[in-house]
Formats: structure tokens, C-alpha cells, sequence
């Protein structure tokens, strides 16, 4: 096994037998090769493990630990890796060949950015294209502006310096489903970074997903949320109260209609396609025929284009 890789692919993967072949070979076939492909299997009751031991791959590195959440397995995985660089990646997204390549051409030639996300392409769970996702900003300036409630990366996308986060403690595990933007908001201060603008990945949107559409969370959720990202700061009451709401909301019916609801909106407002929108916001309505969201979003399947477009603008 190679000693040093300029690049450690850094993957936490629970129950994600049905998508994991798929995500590993992307990365396997990356036009850059001198990378770890570490995987941390969080507690995984499927047949996750085994997929991921039917490729024979020596820059596979596999570590298995009990159930303890994204932040503790994305930990786990930095402790292990080998390489100054991480690539985030999750165990049910794609990465176009190219990826691992232009992020690390982008960071050594420009050393003074410590993270870098792209653009992505958005798919539903059977891997058709929904729409491409462009990040809120892409220049340093710009997300140095961004508002506190703004995730400037999309999580599976980013690449960045190791040292930078393990120094700033990693992870921080109470921050439950936003592990990732509370540790934007503690360390972007001090770093530079950027979105290319490229999309480099493809995103799966998955209804078993342990992050859903976040207007399905509860109010108290999304309070104490947005309370810690604006403080910097997150207890570990905070966190296991966020814990509780989450694991009341694993039922399938809340997780199913999260999921065609996300698609509905992103077939009105990102990827004008109304019939489609329509047999999301119908698969919702079945659901849930109460949600009157969803009848106000299936009046707007019926309005031209362009006034979605000015509305959106005005919404957003």
C-alpha cells in the first residue's frame, strides 16, 4: 500500500449498500490515482460491508466502528487519514472522473485557499438528473459575506487541508445534521475559500438520508439550529435535543414525504418541469393530504415560467 497519498478520500457510510458500489467506483476511476479511499462504516446492519469488500482495491481502506453518527465517523476517518489533503464524499453520491484532479491542480497552484466546493448536479434516488445546484458563492469575498444561516459547500463536495480542521477540534458531534456548516461558521473567518463553479459531483437525493428537507423539521429544531450557528456555540443539551426531534422524524411516512417534497420544489423552481412537479406533490398529498403547502406549491405547477422565476427571486 502506498505509503503517503497526496489524497485521502474521506467516506462515512451507513446502510448504504444500495448506492455504495456505485459511489466507490467513481471514485476509483478518478483520473487523479495517488489517493486512500478511506471508508468509515458507522454501525452499518445491511450488507454495506460487504459490498465495499467485493472490490479489490488496495487503496481501499475499510474501518468499522459501532453506530455514533456522521461527526463521530467523519472524525474517526480524520484521525486515520493519511494524506494532507481530505476529499469529502458520502457513500450515496457520484464523482465525475475529473474531480479529485481539479480540486487538487486548484490547491496546490493556489495554496493560500484551505477549502474548496464546486457546483453539483442534483439526481433523485433512482439516479435521474434533477437539476445543477450552484453554490450561493463562489469567490472568497463572497462567501466571507454570506449570512450565518447560509452552508456556503455542499458537504460531499468539499476539499481541504486536513491540518486546518483537525486544529480547530474537527467535527463537532452535537451539531447534529449540520456538522458541516457549524464548522464553516467556526473556521471561514480565518481561511480562504472558494466554490468552483463546475459541478464535480452528482448528489443523490435519498429518502433514507438522515438529512431531510429542513421544512420538515420542527420549529424547536431549526431554533436551536440557527441559535448555534449564530453563536459559534453548541451544548450538549442543545445537541441531544436535536438528537431526540431527529429520531422521532426516522419515520419512513415523514422521510418519504421530505423527499418527493424536495423533488417538487426543485422541478418548479430550479428545473421548470410542472407535471413533474405535480407527481411529486401528489405522491405528498398521499402521504399527508392535510399539507397545505403542498396544494399551494400544485396551484403554482400552473403558472408561466417567468412569474416562478420573479416569485422565487422575491422568496429568496
Amino acid at each position: 500500500m502506498h505509503n503517503d497519498p497526496k489524497i485521502t478520500v474521506l467516506m462515512p457510510a451507513y446502510n448504504a449498500g444500495s448506492y455504495i458500489a456505485e459511489a466507490i467506483a467513481s471514485v476509483l476511476k478518478q483520473s487523479f490515482t495517488d489517493f486512500e479511499l478511506l471508508i468509515v462504516n458507522d454501525g452499518s446492519t445491511d450488507d454495506t460491508v460487504q459490498v465495499i469488500n467485493s472490490f479489490n482495491d488496495k487503496r481501499i481502506v475499510l474501518i468499522s466502528q459501532e453506530n455514533k453518527g456522521i461527526a463521530a465517523a467523519l472524525n474517526v476517518g480524520l484521525k486515520a487519514a493519511r494524506a494532507p489533503y481530505i476529499a469529502r464524499f458520502d457513500a450515496d453520491d457520484v464523482c465525475y472522473p475529473n474531480r479529485l484532479k481539479m480540486q487538487y491542480d486548484f490547491i496546490t497552484t493556489y495554496p493560500e485557499y484551505s477549502v474548496i466546493g464546486s457546483a453539483a448536479d442534483y439526481m433523485d434516488v433512482k439516479g435521474h438528473f434533477i437539476f445543477t445546484y450552484h453554490p450561493e458563492a463562489h469567490l472568497n469575498e463572497e462567501i466571507q459575506q454570506l449570512n450565518y444561516t447560509v452552508c456556503p459547500f455542499i458537504h460531499s463536495s468539499v476539499f481541504y487541508k486536513k491540518e486546518i480542521i483537525t486544529n480547530n477540534g474537527g467535527y463537532n458531534e452535537h451539531a447534529y445534521t449540520f456538522e458541516d456548516h457549524f464548522l464553516w461558521v467556526n473556521i471561514l473567518k480565518h481561511e480562504k475559500a472558494c466554490n468552483l463553479s463546475l459541478p464535480l459531483i452528482k448528489v443523490r437525493l435519498n429518502p433514507n438520508s438522515i438529512t431531510i428537507d429542513e421544512k420538515w423539521r420542527t420549529r424547536q429544531f431549526r431554533d436551536i439550529k440557527y441559535t448555534t450557528l449564530k453563536t459559534r456555540s453548541i451544548s450538549a443539551a442543545e445537541g441531544n435535543k436535536l438528537l431526540e426531534i431527529g429520531q422521532k422524524q426516522h419515520s419512513p411516512k415523514i422521510r418519504e414525504g421530505a423527499y418527493y417534497a424536495l423533488l417538487a420544489k426543485k422541478f418548479l423552481w430550479n428545473n421548470y418541469q410542472p407535471a413533474k412537479a405535480r407527481e411529486n406533490l401528489k405522491a405528498v398529498l398521499q402521504l399527508n393530504r392535510f399539507d397545505w403547502k403542498s396544494y399551494a406549491l400544485f396551484a403554482l405547477t400552473f403558472m408561466p415560467e417567468n412569474f416562478l422565476l420573479k416569485l422565487y427571486t422575491i422568496m429568496k
